[in-house]
């Protein structure tokens, strides 16, 4: 593979100019002749999970296609599915820029993005257009101007939107980068959100005559009373997945480097252990009744088997695909 050039050459720009040239360059070439380049061939690995067969069991995790404009460029690295989002009900534009910042000593990366995209109906348009016949994730978020109390509604739009199209959909209320959403975690918020939407989807299931999984997205900045609840709310709601972890507030990883004091989420290398950590306790209090999508800090195949050995299903890349590029997929589907 050509990445370690390419990264030497994407790392010289300032991070979200490189994040959009990419993607940019991914749309242009997905599904082309030029999608040589970083095809490869995964040998099978299937995965039977919440009723759906993933060729491999490596995925990329959402945030890094928020729009769904490179499916099939991903689709030709490998990946055994593909999460696209957060895509909220309207369009936004996200928190100010700077937003993205690498902290290149513990291949970590922080961002506070802010849900920016070009609304669900972009999204949509694009799946429809795209000639991806794989395992798509939709993840849906609610639009920053969108008071708390009312963010449900933002969830029920963006399913109902997203529910002929994608293979499953996945709920972020643990990005923290939209103040309050968090809250949305916890307690009656919680047992209120997941009501609704198991009510709708079961609703949609039978006008669409598809089964379509719903996951939630958490934190990994929880207590273990925290992960309990959570986990208690799952069971009681019957979710057909979890998605643990988003990105992390904590900075003891990455203290005293360059970049560690910017607000924003932190992923990549540090976050693999806590992230791990989150996916144990899950495991425990869900008793494997629940699947778990692990996420945070996959840089190997080694940190990929020990997200699993943690009770994850499947996993996800995002930062470690960044810092390794698409042979990661390859080492991981081979290795797990």
């Amino acid at each position: 593979m050509y990445y370690p050039l390419a990264r030497k050459l994407i790392f010289q720009l300032d991070p979200e100019r490189a994040h959009d040239l990419t993607i940019e360059m991914f749309k242009r070439t997905g599904g082309t002749l030029l999608d040589r380049v970083y095809r490869q061939n995964i040998a099978p690995n299937p995965v039977e999970l919440m009723g759906l067969t993933f060729p491999n069991p490596v995925g990329l995790a959402a945030g890094l296609d928020k729009n769904g404009e490179c499916i099939q460029a991903f689709d030709a690295m490998g990946f055994g599915f593909v999460e696209v989002g957060t895509v909220t009900p309207r369009p936004q534009s996200g928190n100010d820029k700077p937003r993205i910042f690498r902290v290149l000593d513990a291949e970590g990366i922080i961002n506070r993005m802010g849900f920016n995209n070009l609304g669900i109906d972009n999204l949509i348009n694009n799946v429809e257009q795209s000639q991806y016949k794989g395992i798509l994730g939709i993840n849906i978020g609610k639009n920053f101007d969108t008071p708390v109390e009312k963010g449900k509604d933002d969830y029920l739009i963006g399913m109902n939107k997203a529910f002929p199209h994608a293979s499953y959909i996945a709920v972020n209320i643990s990005s923290p980068n939209t103040p309050g959403l968090r809250t949305l975690q916890y307690g009656e918020a919680l047992e209120d959100l997941l009501k609704d939407l198991t009510e709708r989807k079961d609703q949609l299931s039978q006008q669409y005559n598809k089964h379509v999984p719903l996951l939630i997205k958490i934190a990994p900045d929880l207590s273990e009373a925290e992960i309990e609840q959570i986990s208690d709310s799952l069971l009681k709601y019957k979710l057909d997945g979890v998605i643990a972890t988003n990105t992390t507030l904590e900075r003891s990883m990455v203290e005293g480097m360059n970049h560690a004091s910017e607000a924003g989420g932190l992923s990549g290398r540090p976050l693999q252990l806590k992230s791990t950590e989150v996916i144990r306790k899950l495991d425990h209090y869900l008793k494997s009744e629940i699947p778990i999508i692990g996420v945070g800090g996959i840089d190997s195949a080694m940190a990929a088997k020990e997200k699993m050995d943690a009770g994850a299903k499947l996993v996800q890349i995002y930062s470690g695909f960044i810092y390794k590029g698409p042979e990661l997929i390859k080492q991981i589907a081979k290795a797990v």
